[in-house]
């Protein structure tokens, strides 16, 4: 099993920047694709990035294209999102998740490790 903790979340007004870490312990984060999602008041969790280690490969909802950047350091079992150019509309709680299933995914669904959430609010 792997633990997930998340942090970096906090209020900053639109256009400006945050980065999210996501701390993993139990196992190497290597043995997982990782993403992050994020839920809004009153509506589903959406996939927002997630990273396949075994291919070195990254993808975005189209939303966060260019604006975000996925990215993590196995070596600390770490994952990041940098968040730049940040809109009133990606305030919600983001969430840190790991699936067994190495090719990642964008379904939530499909995650089995889950971090409690941090809160991201972008004032306009």
């Amino acid at each position: 099993q792997v633990q997930l903790v998340e942090s970096g979340g906090g209020l900053v007004q639109a256009g400006g920047s945050l980065r999210l870490s996501c701390t993993a312990s139990g196992r190497t984060v290597s043995d997982y694709a990782m993403g992050w999602f994020r839920q809004a008041p009153g509506k589903e969790r959406e996939f927002v990035a997630t990273v396949i280690w075994s291919f070195g490969t990254t993808v975005y909802t189209n939303s966060v294209k260019g604006r975000f950047t996925i990215s993590g350091d196995r070596a600390k079992n770490m994952m990041y999102l940098q968040m730049n150019s940040l809109k009133p509309e990606d305030t919600a709680v983001y969430y840190c998740a790991a699936t067994v299933n190495r090719y990642g995914s964008r379904l939530y669904s499909e995650y089995d490790y889950w971090g409690q959430g941090t809160q991201v609010t972008v004032s306009s």
